[in-house]
């Protein structure tokens, strides 16, 4: 068995972090959230990776998988489905919208070639970036509503239909997300902790086991989401 992360496909570069593949049977799985939803194949079928708000535990697969990782807030945009209400699912493809396509990048790119729904894309791509990359710096949902020239309480809910989750909420998954790429690159927990910006370590250790389902340790033994059936990755980008 072994799992792969691929560049993106050219033609959806914008829209997609990577492609990944996982080969051989795979046991039970903890997926970490990551603010990511995914669009996969999977025992013949294509299935929508919803955006998880907390470890989720997969069931074993004995057939080979693969997946388009894409960016946060991006795939709902494309379905015309807010995410919130695929927060925590994995669901059929054919159960949230009817598209033609024999692969992957097929479905993606006949999905990015519909005229996105003002609900699940109120932001050009560039201005959805940005609020990414905002949340994912620790910025202050405050801050980032004033500098786009909304209130909390339309960034509020924007985000929801956008991400899943509230920005507050979207901010720490991210945070979490830079930790656990951290801790990958086999840094000690001190210097994750101050780098992605908890308060300090017990902050980090709390946050964990809030949002993995286990504690740290556990993590860094090799319970990591990397390995098998995964909904996002392991770094923001």
């Amino acid at each position: 068995m072994g799992y792969r992360e691929l560049a993106p496909p050219p033609r959806l570069r914008e829209l997609v972090e990577c492609e990944w593949t996982r080969t051989g049977p795979a046991e039970p799985a903890r997926i970490l959230p990551d603010g990511c939803m995914d669009l996969i194949w999977m025992e013949g079928r294509f299935v929508v990776a919803g955006p998880d708000s907390s470890a989720y535990l997969s069931a074993s697969a004995a057939e080979p998988i693969g997946g388009l990782r894409f960016r946060p807030g991006v795939l709902p945009r494309l379905l015309g489905v807010p995410a919130h209400h695929l927060r925590n699912t994995r669901i059929p493809l054919a159960d949230v919208r009817t598209v033609r396509g024999r692969s992957l990048v097929d479905i993606a790119v006949a999905l990015a070639a519909g005229e996105p729904r003002s609900e699940t894309a109120p932001w050009p791509l560039p201005v959805l970036d940005r609020v990414t990359a905002r949340l994912a710096s620790g910025a202050a949902v405050s801050a980032v509503a004033r500098e786009a020239g909304w209130s909390e309480r339309s960034l509020q809910r924007q985000c929801a239909a956008v991400y899943g989750y509230g920005p507050a909420t979207l901010r720490r998954i991210l945070r979490f997300r830079r930790a656990m790429g951290l801790l990958g690159e086999g840094l000690p927990a001190a210097r994750v902790a101050a780098r992605a910006g908890y308060a300090d370590q017990p902050h980090l250790y709390r946050e964990v086991r809030a949002l993995a389902g286990v504690p740290l340790g556990q993590l860094a033994r090799g319970a990591n989401r990397s390995t098998q059936l995964p909904s996002g990755s392991d770094t923001v980008a």
